[in-house]
């Protein structure tokens, strides 16, 4: 009777801690049998949702100036030497420049201008045609260099990534975070997106290949991921590494009860 029940008892929390593949694959789809899907070949396509980051207050974007003329009449070129500098995370403030809370940047002679709201083209466009007005044939490259997002919860790597681009989408940015543990909701993924001095949450489902066609498949600025567990996680991280231990027990109790029980008799 007790062997019986300690074997209901095991396969039951064996079976509530299992993670089947429907809660593990990512961008999955109702395909009746993979195996059968054509190879080579396009299975299905997807419209992508345009995507063109605009730059916010407090962003860092880097402005490089090079023309003909000559640098003591460069009213642009103020900061040759970072331009120069190799770009790293801990020395992105000192190579870029700061967008204030105005959404302006701020040069010699042609004062303030204003770059928020534009995206990194339209930026370069708008200063460059700035330049062309003071410089002899210039050429203005733009770039945004503190383009960041968090990934929390149950990732491989918890924190924040720093890139040097700006068209990253969710997948890409997972693998970037070493990609989540096989506990992962990936189901459920809260998304909190900073926009306009708003906080605005959303949650993400990781599983649908739909989410190919999400306006939120691509990472914004300062984006926070938190990626919640299964619920089969205390099973597997508490119960699961003692279950060896714990059945054990009851086997040797079990026994004693037996002998005893015989000693008895």
């Amino acid at each position: 009777m007790i062997r019986s029940l300690l074997l209901i008892v095991g396969s039951i929390v064996l079976l509530s801690s299992c993670v089947t593949n429907k809660k593990y694959m990512y961008l999955q789809k109702d395909d009746v049998n993979v195996n059968d899907l054509p190879k080579d070949t396009i299975v299905r396509e997807y419209d992508l949702v345009d995507y063109e980051y605009k730059i916010q207050p407090e962003d860092n974007i880097s402005v490089q100036f090079t023309s003909l003329t000559p640098q003591e009449y460069d009213i642009f070129n103020r900061n040759i030497l970072a331009q120069q500098m190799q770009l790293t995370p801990g020395n992105a403030i000192m190579i870029g420049e700061l967008v204030d809370p105005s959404g302006e940047i701020i040069y010699p002679v042609v004062g303030k201008v204003k770059v928020a709201g534009l995206t990194v083209y339209e930026a370069q466009t708008k200063l460059q045609q700035l330049a062309d007005q003071y410089l002899e044939s210039p050429v203005v490259k733009v770039r945004l260099i503190n383009f960041r997002f968090t990934v929390l919860g149950e990732a491989r790597r918890e924190g924040t990534v720093i890139l040097n681009t700006n068209r990253v989408n969710y997948i890409e940015a997972i693998g970037l975070a070493g990609g989540l543990t096989d506990l992962a909701d990936k189901k459920n993924v809260k998304l909190i997106r900073q926009i306009d001095g708003k906080a605005q949450v959303r949650y993400l489902n990781l599983l649908d290949e739909n989410f190919i066609n999400s306006p939120e498949y691509f990472v914004y600025q300062n984006d926070i991921l938190i990626v919640p567990a299964l619920r089969q996680r205390p099973y597997q991280t508490y119960f699961g590494k003692n279950l060896s231990l714990i059945i054990s027990s009851l086997s040797l109790l079990l026994i004693t009860i037996t002998l005893i029980n015989s000693s008895t008799n």
